[in-house]
């Protein structure tokens, strides 16, 4: 696959393989509306219109993707006023791959998330866009609440953060810990894989489709860093 950088969007055709090309053209629509989600009525209007052409190379089809991503987000961050939100970082899992993530002291990040953290079944994980996973410990403790057996990194989530309003999460916004600036991208479907977590299996108690506020976060990474349980972080636009 034919290299392909951009400077504005931050796309780097090294980090994809052709699964992730295929995988990303087929969510294009979702990954546009979970930026958009919530918007005003006429936002939409202005954003609409990915610049995929049919028959054009896959690789750049998906940068056209992900500019648009990029383009859509600066948008809504122009038209639409955001209060930062600001909490803190409140463990760090990693793992050889699967579930439950172990508990680890410090992360190192780089562009593809946490280096040595492995994704087990890279069919529905792992794409640039999904580098890291984060979740609430707000959320965690209110289904723990619930009765469900629920533990920090049991969801496979890398980074779980207290103190942000988790139902104000969409796809676009920049979270920045220290030198780490990350860009979210989509909510991450629950699958079988994490129904330990649930009283009765109900894994599709966190769906983001069914129940908007309550999933995890997937994120790209723009600068990677080090980063520890303690540190702050701020929720921007």
């Amino acid at each position: 696959m034919a290299s392909l950088t951009c400077t504005i969007c931050g796309f780097d055709g090294d980090r994809w393989s052709d699964d992730d090309v295929e995988r990303t053209l087929a969510h294009t629509d979702d990954l546009i509306g979970y930026v958009l989600e919530g918007a005003d009525a006429l936002l939409p209007t202005d954003a609409q219109g990915t610049p995929v052409a049919a028959g054009a190379d896959p690789l750049a089809s998906t940068h056209a993707v992900m500019h648009r991503l990029h383009e859509v987000a600066e948008l809504r961050r122009t038209r639409a006023e955001f209060q930062p939100m600001v909490g803190r970082v409140d463990s760090l899992q990693a793992s050889g791959g699967g579930v439950p993530k172990a508990s680890i002291l410090s992360a190192e990040i780089g562009p593809s998330g946490i280096v040595g953290d492995i994704q087990g079944n890279r069919r529905h994980h792992g794409r640039p866009w999904q580098a890291l996973c984060l979740y609430s410990s707000d959320v965690l403790a209110a289904l723990q609440g619930e009765g469900h057996p629920i533990v920090a990194g049991g969801a496979g989530e890398n980074i779980t953060v207290s103190g942000v309003d988790w139902s104000r999460m969409r796809g676009g916004l920049t979270i920045e810990i220290g030198s780490l600036r990350l860009v979210t991208t989509s909510p991450a479907a629950p699958c079988h894989k994490i129904g330990e977590c649930f009283t009765d299996r109900e894994w599709t108690r966190i769906d983001h489709a069914g129940r908007p506020g309550w999933a995890r976060w997937y994120a790209s990474v723009v600068t990677g860093g080090t980063i520890a349980p303690g540190d702050q972080l701020t929720v921007r636009t």
